[in-house]
C-alpha cells in the first residue's frame, strides 16, 4: 500500500514520524517525494493520521498523472471525470490551495464523498459540479489552463490489487469502454483553452484504450484542422 502525503498539513518526514508512532512500518520512496510505502498490515483508514486528513491512499501510478500535469501557480484546472477525488487532492496540493480546481463528475454520490474528503484534508480550491448533460460540459469550453481526463477503464493495470476483476471481465465491456473513451476525448478535450495541456490518463495496460485512443484523438484533430 502506498499513500500520499497532504502537504496542506504537514510534510512527509512528519508524516512518516507520525505514523511510526502509531505502529506503522514506512518506507520513504527517492523516486517520489510525497510517496510513503507502508509495509505493515494494520488497516491505515484507522489510525489517528488518516482521521486528520493527514494523508490519502494512492497508488504510485496515480500520484505520477498529477505530476504529468505540470501545474503552475494560480491556473483554473479541470478533473473532468473526479470520482471520489483521489486526483483532485493531489491537484489542490501542488496548486498549495490556490487557483481553482472543478471536479466533474457524472455521480453525485462520488461528488459527495469527495467533498467530505477535501473538508478532511483541508483542500479549499476544489469545487465540485454534477455532469447533467452535456451543457455541463459546453459552459466550460475554453476555460481550463490545464484538462484532466482519467477516463473509465478496464482496469487492468490494477489486476494485482483486484485479481478477481478479470474473471468479470469481457470484450464486449471493452468494446463499450472504447467508445465511452473517446466519446469522452471528443466531447470533453474543447474545455482546455487553447495553447492549455490534457493529460488522458487510465489504469490500464491494453493499447487500444492508451495509445491507440491518444494515436486516434490526435489524428482526428490533424483532419479537423
Amino acid at each position: 500500500m502506498y499513500v500520499r502525503v497532504n502537504t496542506h498539513k504537514m510534510d512527509r518526514k512528519q508524516l512518516a514520524l507520525r505514523l511510526q508512532d502509531e505502529g506503522f512500518s514506512v518506507d520513504e520512496l527517492k523516486a517520489d517525494s510525497q510517496a510513503l510505502k507502508i509495509n505493515s498490515k494494520k488497516s491505515v483508514f484507522l489510525s489517528d493520521s488518516f482521521k486528520k486528513g493527514f494523508f490519502e491512499v494512492q497508488d504510485i501510478a496515480s500520484q505520477r498523472v498529477s505530476d504529468f500535469m505540470q501545474i503552475q501557480a494560480g491556473e483554473r484546472v479541470i478533473d473532468a471525470c473526479a470520482g471520489t477525488g483521489g486526483k483532485s487532492m493531489h491537484l489542490s496540493c501542488l496548486l498549495k490551495n490556490k487557483g481553482k480546481i472543478i471536479a466533474l463528475d457524472i455521480s453525485q454520490n462520488k461528488l459527495e464523498a469527495l467533498k467530505k474528503r477535501a473538508a478532511r484534508g483541508d483542500a479549499q480550491n476544489i469545487e465540485t459540479r454534477l455532469i447533467e448533460n452535456e451543457k455541463s460540459i459546453k459552459r466550460l469550453y475554453e476555460t481550463a489552463d490545464k484538462l484532466l481526463l482519467d477516463v473509465p477503464c478496464s482496469g487492468t493495470g490494477v489486476f494485482k490489487r483486484n485479481p478477481d476483476a478479470k474473471w468479470k471481465m469481457n470484450p464486449h465491456d471493452i468494446e463499450n469502454l472504447l467508445v465511452q473513451q473517446k466519446d469522452i476525448l471528443e466531447k470533453y478535450s474543447p474545455m482546455c483553452k487553447v495553447g492549455g495541456k490534457m493529460v488522458y490518463a487510465n489504469c490500464s495496460v491494453l493499447h487500444c484504450e492508451g495509445e491507440k485512443q491518444v494515436e486516434a484523438f490526435y489524428n482526428s484533430q490533424q483532419l479537423g484542422a
